[in-house]
């Protein structure tokens, strides 16, 4: 059983970053609770939509596209393999290395995540209007651009 949420002092609730860390964790629950509804995993989105966008790519490629690091692409890959969602080839240029292809039928799947995704974005911006979602999303694209550039360090990369 889940502790109740328990009364925190006053000082940090006015902490940009207490209350980013707060609603990233709910932003989490959400995207994998609504993912896990489908049988399906948010480096299943990324690395779905990474391929149609970007194309076929080697699974280095794909890591760094991404942002999921490489010792999680190997176990992920499989996982969509196994469900006929990506192919892998041999690399032509470079027989040691896989290509890996979006199929038909990843492209149907990463259809069917765009649902569950828009409404764990919709429950978690509930209380916002329209346009109070956009400019929060401006706001968030601004400090994540911001520090990625200064620390050279990619985004976190949803599980």
């Amino acid at each position: 059983m889940e502790n109740p949420p328990q009364e925190v002092p006053a000082r940090w609730k006015s902490l940009p970053s207490w209350l980013l860390t707060q609603t990233a964790g709910h932003a989490h629950r959400l995207v994998a609770d609504g993912f896990a509804a489908v049988h399906a995993r948010g480096y299943h989105y990324r690395l779905l939509a990474t391929l149609e966008e970007f194309g076929p790519a080697s699974q280095a490629g794909l890591s760094r596209r991404s942002g999921i690091h490489v010792s999680d692409m190997v176990a992920a890959i499989n996982e969509l393999a196994e469900r006929k969602l990506v192919e892998r080839a041999p690399d032509p240029s470079d027989r040691r290395r896989n290509i890996i292809s979006l199929t038909t039928a990843g492209k149907r799947q990463l259809r069917r995540l765009e649902k569950p995704l828009a409404d764990s974005q919709d429950e978690l911006l509930a209380p916002l209007s329209p346009g109070e979602r956009q400019r929060l999303t401006e706001l968030l694209s601004r400090l994540l651009d911001h520090h990625n550039r200064r620390t050279g360090t990619p985004e976190e990369p949803w599980r």
